[in-house]
């Protein structure tokens, strides 16, 4: 029977020679071991959530979920070591009982800890890093077998390339994660202007722990979201309440609107302005991971860039003008983060803006994105690495100022190439 695997879009398939699901680390090295007596490349598979190429092999494909377990919580300095298939919404939910949580998260937290943060994903919140930045130290398996340890003190550079690394290093299978005490979040989601939005975005950025918005090419309307903390008691919603809106409205109506918009693209701007006007009031008091992540059930395919702060309101109009020349159904999403010092995180060295565009599923994606990224580049933008992208090695090397010495770490780490694929060798070059 011919092994398979499909990220979860669906546009993304290999069919690697073997698909390996240890439940220890000594059965991952036998793995590894087999791996190198065969010549075969090593890729290591998350939840499938990335858009690229990234996982794709026709070598060994290793799944970590079986490496799942949450093995020591440190309550009193917030320290919590996980196994790498761990999945963001299961430490959430285990840590809360410890009266911990994550600082950030995205709007989907079914990522695991070494998929998410591999790639670089990030949530909003201008003083806020992105997800790579809670790895306090992190067990990095070599194609050998051997485990390092990899934090800011027994190997800097290590560390810094481990956080952001794109599975370009070895098998991450374990790290220590640095937590801060659980903590309520009111979420307020309301419609506003776009104009009115970016005439006055640094008080909206700054103003909010966590702000962001969603807008569409051809609605005025930006819809809005600001999650802070608050001293109040978490008030979850009925279950009949989230599955009206999280699931009927934000996912079943709106993926019947999207086919809508394939089957009928010329209905795309009627579309666009009867889903923002849609868009209402909304409320919710609850634990921070409960209000960061939303499930997310209709299929597309997404790109992703992080520009200079400085450019937001610049970058922002121009991608609202150019997606008015194609046909897709989707919002664009705009977010913000902090700087940090992972040598690969598109966030590195510079307070960051996100604009994530997207393409209906079955729709055509490249000429959209191919335009949207000529903006991009024009802001010196680098590409969430979990999402579509048509860079190169070459044209990515002068984005990142400490590309070199990622450059160095991973030939130290895999010399051989092992953990390589044609994603890899295309956007970070061959070993």
């Amino acid at each position: 029977m011919t092994n398979s695997w499909v990220n979860w879009a669906g546009d993304q398939r290999c069919a690697p020679a073997s698909i390996a699901t240890p439940r220890t680390s000594d059965e991952l090295a036998e793995i590894l071991a087999q791996a190198g007596d065969a010549g075969q490349t090593v890729r290591v598979a998350g939840a499938g959530h990335s858009f690229t190429d990234a996982v794709l092999t026709d070598g060994v494909l290793v799944d970590l979920a079986n490496l799942n377990r949450v093995l020591d919580v440190d309550t009193a300095t917030g320290l919590v070591r996980v196994e790498a298939g761990s999945t963001l919404n299961a430490v959430s939910n285990a840590l809360h009982g410890h009266g911990l949580a994550f600082p950030n998260l995205g709007d989907i937290d079914v990522q695991t800890v070494a998929g998410a943060t591999a790639t670089g994903t990030h949530g909003t919140g201008a003083t806020l890093q992105n997800l790579s930045a809670a790895l306090h130290s992190i067990e990095l398996m070599l194609a050998d077998g051997s485990r390092v340890e990899l934090n800011a003190e027994t190997d800097p550079d290590g560390w810094r390339a481990a956080r952001v690394s794109v599975g370009a290093l070895g098998v991450v299978t374990a790290a220590t994660l640095q937590l801060v005490p659980s903590f309520v979040l009111e979420g307020v989601e309301r419609p506003v202007p776009v104009a009115d939005v970016l005439d006055d975005l640094d008080t909206h950025i700054d103003n909010n722990q966590h702000f962001e918005f969603y807008m569409f090419a051809h609605s005025p309307l930006a819809m809005t979201k600001r999650n802070n903390a608050v001293d109040l008691p978490e008030q979850p919603r009925g279950k009949a309440v989230d599955w009206f809106a999280d699931i009927l409205m934000s996912n079943y109506t709106f993926d019947a609107l999207c086919k809508l918009g394939r089957w009928q693209p010329r209905l795309v701007p009627w579309i666009h302005r009867g889903a923002a006007y849609a868009g209402s009031y909304r409320r919710q008091v609850d634990r921070s991971y409960r209000v960061f992540a939303s499930p997310r059930l209709l299929r597309f395919t997404e790109m992703e860039y992080a520009i200079p702060r400085a450019h937001s309101a610049e970058a922002i109009r121009a991608i609202k003008a150019v997606s008015t020349k194609f046909d897709t159904p989707m919002p664009i999403e705009v977010r913000w983060v902090a700087p940090d010092d992972a040598f690969l995180s598109p966030a590195t060295g510079r307070e960051t803006c996100y604009i994530a565009v997207h393409q209906y599923r079955g729709m055509p994606y490249e000429p959209y994105f191919r335009a949207c990224e000529a903006v991009f580049d024009s802001f010196n933008g680098r590409p969430h690495w979990g999402k579509r992208h048509f860079q190169t090695a070459d044209t990515l090397r002068e984005r990142y100022p400490d590309w070199d010495r990622f450059a160095e770490v991973r030939q130290r780490f895999d010399p051989k190439g092992r953990f390589s694929n044609a994603y890899l060798n295309r956007v970070l070059g061959s070993v």
